[in-house]
């Protein structure tokens, strides 16, 4: 008598588990995300050895004092609304279409000021800025 042996069952392999992983993590990875650009503002900040910039010499200056008055070359805003910071950069400007603009703050002065000349810069269109400081007297100590 002759006895054959049973054939092994071929192995099958069950794909879906594993794609419905995957699209939980897509899914995961998908709602978890952010789109939102934190900033939007580009901004040329100045060297630390003091040096100036090149092509300056057309460049609007906008100071800001202690007292949070805004000056635009030499002319003073007292007020602190956007709109007339805007009404009076777009004078100053012109028809240039990328003016280079440089924030001069001064060092007790608060931080949403600085914030809001960006701010009204970008809504008009203009990205080159560039933050002004001044060069410390104080020795700079290297960490070893």
């Amino acid at each position: 008598m002759k006895l054959s042996l049973p054939r092994p069952e071929e192995p099958d392999v069950n794909l879906t588990p594993m794609i419905d992983v995957v699209f939980l993590l897509l899914l995961f990875f998908m709602v978890s995300t952010s789109f939102i650009r934190e900033s939007s503002l580009k901004v040329d900040l100045p060297e630390a050895a003091g040096q100036p910039s090149e092509g300056m010499e057309d460049a609007i200056e906008i100071a800001i004092n202690s007292e949070g008055h805004f000056i635009l070359d030499g002319i003073s805003i007292s007020a602190k609304k956007p709109s007339q910071l805007a009404k009076l950069l777009k004078k100053l400007v012109n028809n240039d279409p990328t003016p280079h603009i440089i924030i001069a703050a001064d060092a007790n002065v608060e931080y949403q000021l600085i914030v809001t000349v960006m701010d009204v810069a970008q809504q008009l269109g203009y990205t080159r800025l560039t933050l002004s400081t001044r060069k410390t007297s104080e020795a700079v100590v290297k960490p070893e």
